[in-house]
């Protein structure tokens, strides 16, 4: 029997793929829903039908079907063979049923078998995790006309809801998990639910179609400086109108219409996501529960981004390639320099090793830097920045930065534009280091 660490992959012979292959999931300390989601090549629940949970126990091809002990789901059986053509990945998830976060997870175990007998299985533990509610188990791939099986391990925030809607349908908020919806348009669900933001997002539609990114997905975040010399624009909307740009660009990446929302200056705040059903007054409202404060610290901020997201290297040091299903995409807004420079970019090269980039947006002349070793760029007004965006000793280049004299300086089109400026190249460098599930080489 061959045991799988996170990210492993291991093709399966072809005897397998035409016969039945069970999956069989084993948790304890916490009580977990199962759900399986065949996907098309845009990762996307090719029907709502193929949502496989307690519901809806079997895909209408019989390609997966629950397995039961007594009431309890306890697995998943697969006939990958009859799966449809445009059925690329399967993926098997777990979500917490009532209160709790993974991290509170004792054990859990992935195993495969076929023919009778478990011939590989993968395990994990709390400590892989955080505060998430949910987890990307694993899951079968077709590849070089075959199947293969990933172990993932990937914590997911929201729960079952937030999984439905990452993998293309909408799921009502309540507490009863439903069959998937099938999901409409983009366009008509900003123009029911936040008309105001259809321009925006039609424009942000343009600047990724010239990018070569019209189908790209990925998580959006927001990191906004709150320290006090942010004040004026905080007052006049400013950052309420740049956020409504990021939001739009939100919609386009991930069509839960939701971004994620850090606060940083002396501390780092986590607000709830901003989204199309609390967009309007948003910042005020967050500023109101996080007023402005002293100091400005990059490196806690992105420390806390990263934990967020990448739950396994606890925001420090990560030595080797980690993979994700999408990337995440932070747009890191300040007024000035930082105090923890050598965090900082500490911070910065370790995260080279994960699916995240940073575009980092500097406004105004720039505060003071309380660092001398900035010489080599002295003429400018956000000096650590450039060189951060220069910085040496990373995998691969993860970062970008521009500077305006106001939010609100550039034109729609042109700050979307400005926002693609480096990413769709970091995401060719991501695939070719294996940064990204999907496409990296197995």
């Amino acid at each position: 029997m061959q045991e799988l660490s996170r990210g492993a992959r291991l093709a399966l012979a072809q005897d397998l793929t035409h016969s039945e292959l069970r999956v069989s999931l084993a948790i304890q300390g916490l009580a977990l829903d199962f759900a399986c989601f065949a996907t098309d090549a845009a990762g996307k629940l090719v029907d709502d039908r193929y949502m496989t949970f307690f519901n809806q126990p079997a895909t209408p091809c019989g390609g997966v079907g629950l397995t039961r002990q007594g009431d309890v789901v306890n697995g998943f059986v697969f006939r990958l063979a009859v799966l449809p053509p445009k059925v690329e990945r399967v993926v098997i998830t777990a979500s917490i049923d009532g209160g709790g976060v993974l991290s509170q997870l004792a054990h859990g175990l992935v195993g495969l078998h076929g023919a009778g007998t478990e011939f590989a299985r993968f395990s994990f533990t709390g400590q892989d995790f955080a505060q998430e509610q949910a987890v990307m188990l694993g899951e079968f791939y077709r590849r070089d006309g075959g199947w293969r099986f990933m172990a993932v391990g990937q914590g997911f925030n929201g729960g079952l809801p937030a999984l439905v809607r990452h993998f293309g349908a909408d799921v009502a908020h309540d507490a009863t998990p439903a069959p998937a919806a099938p999901s409409i348009s983009l366009e008509k669900r900003v123009e029911a639910k936040a008309p105001q933001l259809v321009s925006l997002v039609k424009s942000a539609g343009v600047s990724l179609a010239k990018a070569g990114l019209q189908g790209h997905r990925a998580r959006v975040c927001l990191v906004l400086d709150i320290s006090g010399s942010m004040s004026a624009l905080y007052r006049k909307g400013l950052v309420q109108s740049f956020a409504e740009r990021i939001l739009a660009l939100g919609c386009r990446f991930d069509n839960d219409g939701d971004i994620d929302v850090f606060l940083f200056g002396r501390n780092v705040h986590q607000t709830e996501p901003m989204g199309l059903s609390n967009w309007t007054g948003y910042v005020e409202k967050i500023i109101e529960r996080h007023p402005l404060e002293g100091d400005t610290r990059y490196g806690a901020a992105m420390a806390a981004v990263r934990r967020y997201y990448f739950p396994d290297a606890a925001g420090g040091e990560r030595k080797s390639p980690h993979a994700a299903a999408v990337p995440v995409y932070v747009m890191f807004v300040t007024d000035g320099s930082t105090s923890d420079q050598p965090m900082t970019e500490r911070q910065l090269r370790w995260s080279s090793r994960e699916p995240i980039f940073w575009q980092f947006m500097g406004i105004g002349k720039g505060k003071k830097s309380k660092s001398k070793r900035l010489s080599d760029f002295a003429d400018s007004d956000f000096p650590f920045l450039e060189k951060l965006d220069e910085l040496s000793g990373r995998l691969i280049d993860n970062a970008d930065f521009f500077s305006v004299a106001s939010p609100d300086e550039h034109s729609d089109s042109t700050l979307y534009d400005l926002l693609m400026t480096e990413y769709p190249a970091w995401i060719g460098q991501a695939r070719r280091h294996g940064l990204l599930l999907q496409d990296a080489a197995p």
